[in-house]
């Protein structure tokens, strides 16, 4: 998995929004980061191609009957490797967003980032 080159806040915004859908166990699309994050498309998208690029997250296209009256939505979900990875960023750049957090997510940073296991 490659790192990130640049952490901004709609970075950190985007990567909350896929925290929430992880932690809920859900996949969530672009309209739905744009809408939590208050976020323009343009910035969700390139955030999302950036963390699509460096392994973080993945994406897929929704299946529609031909008959569908919209179109399709790509919906993204954090990768294996991207879950340790957005919480250790928003640990440290968010310590807010991360209290919420169940506590296997506080076990889990503190190995991350003291290297205890």
């Amino acid at each position: 998995m490659g790192g990130l080159e640049r952490i901004t806040q709609p970075t950190l915004d985007v990567l909350e929004a896929l925290v929430r859908a992880h932690d809920a166990d859900e996949q969530i699309h672009g309209w739905a980061i744009m809408k939590a994050t208050h976020r323009a498309g343009p910035t969700v998208y390139k955030v999302l191609d950036r963390l699509e690029d460096a392994g973080w997250i993945t994406g897929a296209w929704e299946e529609l009957e031909p008959d569908a009256s919209r179109p399709r939505r790509r919906f993204y979900r954090l990768t294996g490797e991207g879950v340790p990875a957005a919480w250790a960023l928003l640990a440290e750049r968010r310590p807010a967003a991360v209290k919420t957090r169940p506590a296997f997510g506080f076990t889990a940073l503190r190995v991350l980032r003291t290297g205890d296991q």
